[in-house]
């Protein structure tokens, strides 16, 4: 597996990681912990050095089992977690919560799940806008400083939010979402990050699966799925963004790829500071995520796919209107 480093903060990870949120959160019934560590142990045989979990997958949950799946290895891997939130008395109601002494309580919690010393990449996993930024990054400083934490990092903030924090302690990686059907991030938030020097992590780079082919028309989610609530995949989202998965299958034929690897293949062309991390819960699907960082895509290859992709419009917001609300501040 190649290697790529987060901007210029001199953190080395695998050119794709391994996104472990569906594995216990977000996405129906938790996966079988031992099928889980297993699945994450294998990642690391195939030379994956990068692993995402949050408190907040679970909640909990996910940081025990990567903790465990990964104890074998510690000295091999990166780890990265996130803080952010205070949970309602059935761990269900999420409520922002970046306040110093939380993120410091956050963190205890955080190595004891991982079973680890030291984080190596902590994010504030979204924005709180009754903490001032400064504060939450001079937390941070101090843990790094302690030697709780090795790198800084922020998911889904927006533009002055980053160069903020990173007046205060230089940020590593942003974390948002990005994928040929969240292009949002081209419009001011890479010119940014290669100002600063900052890793961009694009989460849900298969656009939550739909980019893989697997999701069609008539697909309904269960209520335990998160895509149960995203207008994006409602019924007629579904049917009129098809159009996109088809270029895709297109572009994929003649590269003789699957849709998941050009996909991948493509956000990788895009900065040479950029990883991507897929999750999954298949060994398949894992073994053919990792195999798109073996793709070149040529300049007029990725020529034809933008003019494919600016051709395609489409349907339905990312998000549920109140979470949209946390994203981009």
């Amino acid at each position: 597996m190649q290697k790529r480093y987060l901007g210029k903060s001199g953190l080395q990870v695998s050119a794709l990681g391994l996104g472990c949120m569906g594995l216990s959160h977000g996405y129906g019934p938790a996966t079988d912990t031992r099928q889980a560590i297993e699945l994450i142990r294998n990642a690391v045989e195939r030379g994956v050095t990068f692993f995402d979990t949050a408190e907040v997958y679970g909640p909990y949950l996910n940081e025990e089992v990567v903790g465990e799946a990964l104890k074998p290895f510690r000295d091999r891997v990166v780890i990265a977690t996130k803080f952010g939130f205070t949970f309602g008395a059935d761990n269900k109601q999420q409520i922002l919560n970046s306040r110093p002494e939380h993120i410091r309580q956050a963190v205890e919690g955080s190595l004891r799940r991982l079973k680890t010393d030291v984080i190596d990449l902590l994010y504030q996993h979204r924005v709180d806008p009754d903490v001032p930024i400064e504060d939450v990054a001079g937390v941070v400083k101090d843990l790094i400083a302690e030697g709780k934490v090795k790198h800084f990092g922020l998911s889904e903030a927006g533009v002055q939010t980053l160069r903020r924090a990173h007046a205060v302690q230089p940020v590593a990686a942003l974390q948002s979402e990005y994928s040929m059907w969240w292009r949002e991030p081209e419009q001011d938030i890479l010119s940014v990050l290669e100002e600063l020097g900052i890793g961009f992590v694009p989460f849900s780079p298969l656009g939550k699966g739909f980019l893989t082919g697997a999701i069609k028309s008539g697909t309904t989610f269960g209520a335990d799925d998160f895509r149960s609530k995203v207008p994006r995949f409602a019924v007629e989202a579904i049917e009129a963004n098809e159009n996109l998965v088809i270029v895709l299958g297109e572009l994929a034929a003649e590269k003789g790829v699957t849709h998941a690897q050009i996909a991948l293949a493509w956000l990788l062309a895009q900065k040479p500071w950029i990883v991507p991390i897929p999750g999954t819960t298949k060994l398949h699907r894992l073994e053919e995520n990792l195999g798109a960082a073996d793709i070149t895509l040529s300049q007029d290859e990725l020529r034809k796919i933008g003019l494919a992709l600016e051709a395609v419009k489409i349907v339905g917001d990312r998000y549920p209107a109140a979470l949209q609300a946390r994203v981009g501040r």
